[in-house]
């Protein structure tokens, strides 16, 4: 099929009388859906209305990230509209939004505004050169004579709004090339903007996945097997059937989902159901001994990520020797809104409401399924309750478990899982163990370093493996330590990883590696300060002299939080910084000890992020992960006995509560630097600041994660 940009614009734009603005891209232009099956305007980045309205298509799912407000600016700061007329919404599963690098349509990696920033400002602008154009034409003068203002553009005293131009400008051809606003020309981008979102969440206008609702649609829950590695082997729906509501009971890929009228109809006639399952293999996977097999597979070399100079001969050598073992346990991701999943099938076509953050990859799942191709499958982003990674399912599991249940109950069903549910079966951070040997030479300094990971791999047996895994290595395992700034000047220097397998699923945590690799790096290396017996900020700036975006952000944090100044009564002061998805961040946490507990009092924060879109929306995702981070370092840990998950809510699988929330200070260090993201980068520092922290005040070092007293 030969495609023009010209016919490929009026094709989308259907009957509307309004410009409709596109990036025509051969290779996926050529694998795109039909609009008609799909979308009125599939492709579609940017439409301007005869109404004025500007409603901008987001490649990016809105999970409480801010890319609902963020994205819609980069378009409106080119185009130069009137931002109350500015309307964001999800964009179809189509391959036209795929991610720019990964060729698939997905949110996470925080890479919303770094991978988008430059597509969406050339969206406005060619859209914006477009108007002009259309409204020179109808004055006969010149595109530079005009100026555009606010939804306007102007020549003189004559005026046209973009309403009124945008069907003659959907007819012109988009130029080839567009020029960008220079940065000191920003009007919107640089600036405080509040929340597009927020006025429909606090009016419960909002629609998430959980608040699909059409006539027809029954609900349904499934009974999962209840320890991992067990299989079903026979149930009897009987009892199930005789709850009021209950109307059907169909098996799933591997359990039982009882579909009714209603939520709680589902729920008893789950809870009345006899099932046989099998054992899991070996008695099921215990946690403890997990983790002990772990720290013995650490104390031999793994497969190696990292390797200079003679690191053996290194250590042995050194004046002294420094070694130490750090873990983090198992965690879920526990998002405000449990996952759910609305399908309805018609003949060949089928119909999708859920939060997702990989539609490209639940779309083709569907498909397979169903027998049909992508393109009959309808996928339709809500609002997401949360995500934090859990509704990033490489394997579509979730997807795909709906899709089979509406497929045997022949009707349309939305699947819910309880909370109890996901915390008891779902997918997890991996538990690491991290074993450091460093070799000390003079003033503290590290001349060998070895460092053994062991933990399973998140990307092994995905579609993103040959991407991520490269002769056995997983990057998001040893991220964060493989490529240390603090290592980089160590003349003998190794890193290598364990990646055992276990019946434990597993799947991207906010901040994936860093997470884990944060807490191993920087415990390590403020335990090397204090055993020199230097100031911890002053022993950082000296190993990373050559990385100066990190040492600004770690003087800035330190000057914020007053380090080198006493701090009030009965409390201590700990730091780290950590650089993930190309942002630098620095934290600096002051602390007591509470009643035996640990008291986070404050969080002073500086952020290196490169250019900023939004500033108050770094702030509330540094806020965000700090309280995220938090409720990891003091409470998150998930224990298995026999397979089985003991933790089921909040009760016993704690959060960071409300009186637990420290003031948080965030500032953001002035940078040249390319722009990283922000959804992610300030949890990873967290742990680490707070242990070291603790170390300061208690002269205990806490080597595991949650943070304990002893």
């Amino acid at each position: 099929m030969t495609v023009t940009r010209r016919g490929f614009l009026r094709t989308t734009a259907g009957s509307v009388a309004a410009l409709v603005l596109s990036f025509y891209v051969p290779e996926r232009a050529r694998a795109a859906p039909d609009p008609e099956t799909l979308h009125p305007m599939p492709n579609a980045f940017v439409r301007i209305g005869a109404d004025e309205s500007v409603t901008v298509q987001l490649t990016r799912v809105e999970m409480g990230q801010g890319n609902w407000t963020g994205l819609a600016m980069l378009i409106a700061e080119e185009l130069d509209c009137d931002w109350s007329k500015v309307r964001p919404e999800h964009a179809p599963a189509a391959p036209v939004y795929a991610h720019p690098l990964l060729n698939i349509q997905m949110t996470g990696g925080s890479s919303g505004m770094k991978y988008e920033f430059d597509r969406y400002r050339k969206v406005g602008a060619t859209a914006r050169e477009m108007l002009v154009r259309a409204a020179a034409n109808r004055w006969n003068v010149s595109p530079a004579a005009c100026s555009t203002e606010n939804g306007v553009v102007l020549h003189g005293e004559d005026r046209l709004t973009y309403g009124e131009l945008a069907a003659d400008a959907m007819e012109l051809t988009p130029a080839e090339e567009v020029a960008l606003k220079e940065p000191r020309d920003w009007k919107l981008i640089g600036t405080n903007v509040r929340r597009l979102d927020t006025p429909e969440k606090i009016t419960g206008k909002a629609q998430f996945g959980m608040d699909v609702s059409f006539p027809g649609l029954r609900t349904a829950v499934v009974l999962r097997p209840p320890a991992f590695g067990s299989r079903l082997v026979r149930f009897d729906a009987a009892a199930a059937l005789r709850v009021p509501g209950v109307e059907k009971v169909v098996p799933t890929a591997n359990g039982v989902a009882v579909v009714a009228a209603h939520f709680w109809a589902a729920k008893l006639g789950r809870d009345a159901l006899h099932v046989e399952w099998t054992q899991p293999d070996g008695g099921g996977v215990d946690t403890d001994e997990l983790l002990a097999d772990f720290r013995a597979m650490a104390k031999t070399r793994g497969t190696t990520a990292v390797e200079v100079g003679n690191v053996d001969a290194g250590v042995a050598a050194a004046e002294t020797r420094f070694e130490a073992e750090y873990e983090v346990p198992y965690l879920a991701h526990a998002p405000m809104e449990p996952l759910n999943c609305t399908v309805r099938i018609e003949g060949d076509r089928c119909e999708i409401w859920t939060g997702t953050q990989l539609q490209t990859l639940d779309q083709n799942a569907a498909a397979n399924l169903l027998g049909t191709a992508p393109d009959k499958v309808v996928l339709h982003t809500p609002f997401l309750g949360g995500g934090f990674g859990r509704r990033g399912v490489f394997t579509s599991t979730f997807v795909s478990e709906a899709v089979l249940v509406a497929k045997a109950a022949g009707v349309p069903v939305k699947v819910v899982w309880t909370r109890e549910d996901d915390i008891r079966g779902g997918y997890y951070r991996p538990a690491f163990v991290h074993r450091v040997q460093v070799g000390v030479g003079g003033r503290g300094v590290p001349v060998a370093w070895d460092h053994v990971l062991v933990g399973q791999s998140i990307f092994t047996g995905t579609p993103l493996e040959a991407a991520v895994v490269r002769n056995g290595i997983d990057a998001t395992s040893v991220e964060g330590v493989a490529g240390s700034p603090y290592l980089e000047g160590v003349p003998a220097r190794r890193v290598s990883l364990h990646s055992p397998t276990t019946a434990i699923p597993v799947q991207p945590w906010r901040s994936v590696g860093h997470s884990h690799t944060a807490f191993a790096m920087e415990s390590a290396i403020d335990e090397l300060a204090h055993a020199a017996g230097r100031d911890p900020l002053e022993y950082r700036l000296e190993l990373l002299e050559d990385h100066p975006r990190h040492a600004n952000a770690l003087k800035l944090a330190a000057e914020k939080a007053g380090w080198g100044t006493a701090p009030p009564q009965g409390r201590a002061r700990g730091l780290a910084v950590h650089e993930s998805f190309g942002t630098v961040v620095a934290e600096v946490a002051e602390v007591s000890i509470e009643k035996g507990r640990i008291r986070v009092h404050s969080v002073t924060c500086a952020v290196d992020c490169g250019t900023v879109v939004n500033p108050l929306a770094v702030e509330a995702q540094v806020q965000g992960s700090v309280a995220f981070g938090l409720s990891a370092a003091l409470h998150g840990k998930l224990t298995l006995i026999d397979g089985k998950v003991q933790e089921s809510n909040f009760h016993d699988y704690e959060i960071l509560r409300m009186f637990e929330m420290p003031s948080v200070a965030v500032h953001v260090v002035p940078s040249n630097a390319e722009m990283g993201g922000i959804g992610e980068p300030a949890v990873p520092p967290v742990a680490p600041a707070v242990a070291n922290a603790v170390f300061a005040l208690t002269e205990q070092r806490l080597r595991s994660l949650p943070l304990r007293i002893a």
